[in-house]
């Protein structure tokens, strides 16, 4: 039986956080592919400036200044948590090291964490808004013919969903841009904390259990919708042709082509094969789609 002193329990505890960190640093992440990082200095963002894609004009006279369109989008920060408790009975009985697993696979969960918020909302886009108040994936996005916001709207889509038989959900988004189509905005790095002392935590006098905690302030949003857009339909030459055609036929407000050019076609492990042959290389030169997108097989999307 080991004697608990604070000298061991800073040694026991260095080692479990290396496991977290361990974790932490080998954790397989995807979302930077496909989202923004954008650091939050308060509880929450408010990105005025979604809507407005930027352009030159020939300089006559003095320089003409253009208000961001105010359309109020705010991704709120949120908190989240994970929480394991060692019994010092554990410590005592040199037991402790079962706990080293536990540790690296909470870090892992911390690195897998921006990628949850993100694919999660992804997938959501069929029924959460953006910043002109449709669903981020939607069949009557609006946008107009003056250059300022006015006139009658058109209606633009950027999804494709069959009345009946629809498929598993494939993604073709443009990420080439210093804005993706998905924020990911973090108010704090995530930090592993430790309550070990009895004389300075009622939890530890009352339980006789070491407590250890991860902290994370972050959330997840959605950039411009129309660097993304959404199929339920078969994941084939047309469809995907399709799609493309739609998203490089994009216009901003007054009719400027947006120039957007899909990169990354993601799809759920459902669809790898498929999006593997669409896109693969044909020997006899075929095939128009090869490498004309990479593929990203999200295990988040299922």
């Amino acid at each position: 039986m080991a004697v608990v002193t604070p000298g061991l329990l800073q040694a026991l505890f260095v080692g479990l956080h290396s496991d977290y960190k361990r974790g932490l640093e080998n954790a397989p992440s995807q979302w930077q592919e496909v989202a923004t990082l954008i650091p939050s200095a308060a509880a929450s963002n408010v990105y005025s400036w979604l809507g407005q894609f930027p352009r030159l004009r020939e300089w006559l006279g003095p320089r003409v200044l253009k208000d961001m369109q105010l359309h109020s989008y705010s991704i709120d920060n949120k908190l989240f948590e994970a929480t394991v408790g060692i019994p010092r009975t554990t410590v005592e009985d040199d037991s402790a090291g079962v706990y080293r697993p536990m540790f690296e696979e909470m870090g892992r969960a911390t690195g897998t964490h921006p990628d949850e918020l993100i694919f999660d909302l992804l997938a959501a886009g069929f029924s959460t808004a953006c910043y002109d108040g449709k669903n981020f994936f939607d069949v009557e996005h609006p946008v107009y013919p003056n250059v300022d916001g006015t006139g009658v709207a058109e209606a633009v889509s950027n999804m494709d969903v069959p009345a009946t038989n629809a498929g598993p959900t494939w993604y073709l988004l443009d990420t080439s841009r210093s804005i993706k189509p998905l924020i990911f905005q973090e108010r704090t790095k995530a930090e592993l904390v430790s309550k070990t002392d009895p004389t300075n935590s009622d939890h530890v006098f009352n339980h006789d259990e070491y407590v250890h905690g991860v902290r994370y302030r972050c959330n997840a949003g959605f950039g411009f919708w129309q660097m993304a857009y959404a199929s339920k339909q078969p994941l084939d030459a047309i469809h995907y042709g399709a799609a493309r055609a739609a998203m490089r036929g994009m216009k901003a407000d007054g009719g400027r082509p947006l120039a957007i050019t899909p990169n990354i076609l993601v799809v759920p492990p459902g669809l790898e094969g498929q999006a593997l042959k669409l896109l693969a290389k044909d020997e006899s030169g075929g095939n128009p789609w090869a490498n004309s997108a990479k593929v990203l097989v999200c295990p988040w999307l299922t």
